[in-house]
C-alpha cells in the first residue's frame, strides 16, 4: 500500500442508491468485454455475480491502461501507480466517486477480499510493460518485431499466476470455501485458463509485440519469432501449441477437485466457467491450431447450451 495513504477519520460510506448505480456500472462492462466469464456469473447469486462483476471491471481498468497504444509505454507505468493508490484510498475509506472502485471496495469488505491479492492483479498486469522499452514511447508506435517475453514455462508460470491464479484465488473468495486445499486448485484452474488464452490469441498478442510462448519450448520444437509473425509458420508451430495444450487439461484436472470445495450456490457458475474454457481449448485443438485465422471462440448457442447446463446444476 502507498506510504502516503493513511487511513480516514471518517469513513466514507456510499449510499445505497450509488451502489445500486456503481454495481450496475460495473455489470455493463462485464457484459460487454468478459465474453466467457460473464455466462458463468449468470448463475450465481445476485450478490456473489455482482461482487466478481467489480473484481472484472476493475481487472478491466488495468488492461484497458496497459494495452492503450495511444499513450507512451512511461505514462500507461503512471497511470496504472495511480489507479492501484485510488483503490488503496478507496478502501482506507476515502471518498471516490468512480463507480468500478465503489463496487469493489463494497465487495472487498463483504467477502474478506484481501488486498494483497487486487495488489497482485494491478501487478500482473503491469509486467505486460516490463518489456516494453521507452523507445517505444511514441503514441500509436507498434513494434515491428514481436518480443519473447519468458524464458521457461516455470517463468512463464510465475506471469500466469498474477494475471490468472490469484483471480482464481478472488474468485474462490466470493464463491466460499472452508478446505484450504481449494486455493492451490483454484490458482491451477487460473493457469489453465491462461494458456488456453496465450494459446488463442498468439497472432494478437505477436502484433502487439508480446510472445508468451517459453523460449526453451520454442527452442524444442524449432520454432522461431519468424514462425510466429508475420510469416506464420502453422506446421511448424502447431507441435509447440499441442504441447502447451496439453499442459492446460493437465491443470484443467483441478477443476474437477476443486467443484466440491466451494459453496453449493457457487459450484454451478465454477462449472460453467471451467467448461467454456477447456470447450474453447478443444475447439482450438480441432480446428489444427490455426490460430492466425479468424480468432476462435465459442459461439453464443454453444455459451447458452453450457449455461443452460449451469442452471439445471443449480437446481438439481
Amino acid at each position: 500500500m502507498s506510504a502516503g495513504v493513511q487511513p480516514a477519520t471518517t469513513r466514507f460510506a456510499p449510499t445505497p442508491s450509488q451502489l445500486v448505480i456503481a454495481y450496475s456500472v460495473c455489470r455493463s462492462i462485464t457484459r460487454a468485454a468478459a465474453r466467457n466469464f460473464y455466462y458463468a456469473f449468470l448463475v450465481l447469486p445476485r450478490s456473489k455475480r455482482e461482487a466478481l462483476c467489480a473484481v472484472y471491471a476493475f481487472m478491466r481498468r488495468c488492461d484497458d491502461i496497459a494495452d492503450d497504444p495511444t499513450v507512451p509505454v512511461c505514462d500507461r507505468r503512471t497511470r496504472l501507480a495511480d489507479w492501484l493508490d485510488r483503490l488503496h484510498h478507496a478502501i482506507e475509506g476515502m471518498p471516490s466517486d468512480d463507480p468500478v472502485l465503489l463496487a469493489l471496495c463494497h465487495a472487498q469488505r463483504h467477502y474478506r477480499i484481501p488486498i494483497d491479492l487486487l495488489d497482485q492483479l494491478a501487478a500482473g498486469t503491469a509486467m505486460d510493460l516490463e518489456f516494453e522499452g521507452e523507445e517505444e514511447d511514441e503514441p500509436g508506435f507498434a513494434r515491428c518485431a514481436p518480443v519473447v517475453r519468458y524464458r521457461t514455462f516455470d517463468d512463464l508460470s510465475q506471469y500466469c499466476y498474477r494475471v490468472a491464479s490469484v483471480v482464481g484465488l478472488v474468485c474462490i473468495k466470493i464463491f466460499g470455501y472452508r478446505d484450504p486445499g481449494a486455493e492451490v486448485l483454484a490458482e491451477r484452474c487460473g493457469l489453465a485458463f491462461q494458456l488456453t488464452n496465450i494459446i488463442r490469441d498468439v497472432k494478437e498478442d505477436a502484433a502487439m509485440g508480446r510472445v508468451y510462448l517459453p523460449l526453451a519450448d520454442m527452442n524444442q520444437f524449432g520454432v522461431t519469432i519468424d514462425d510466429i509473425s508475420p510469416r506464420a509458420n502453422l506446421k511448424r508451430l502447431q507441435p509447440l501449441l499441442a504441447r502447451e495444450a496439453e499442459r492446460a487439461r493437465e491443470f484443467y484436472r483441478s477443476g474437477a477437485e476443486l467443484l466440491p470445495l466451494v459453496n453449493e450456490d457457487s459450484q454451478a457458475a465454477l462449472w460453467v466457467l471451467i467448461t467454456i474454457y477447456r470447450r474453447l481449448l478443444e475447439k482450438i485443438a480441432a480446428q489444427g491450431y490455426n490460430v492466425f485465422g479468424e480468432k476462435i471462440n465459442l459461439t453464443v448457442r454453444e455459451k447458452f447450451s453450457v449455461l443452460a447446463q449451469g442452471f439445471v446444476k443449480r437446481l438439481t
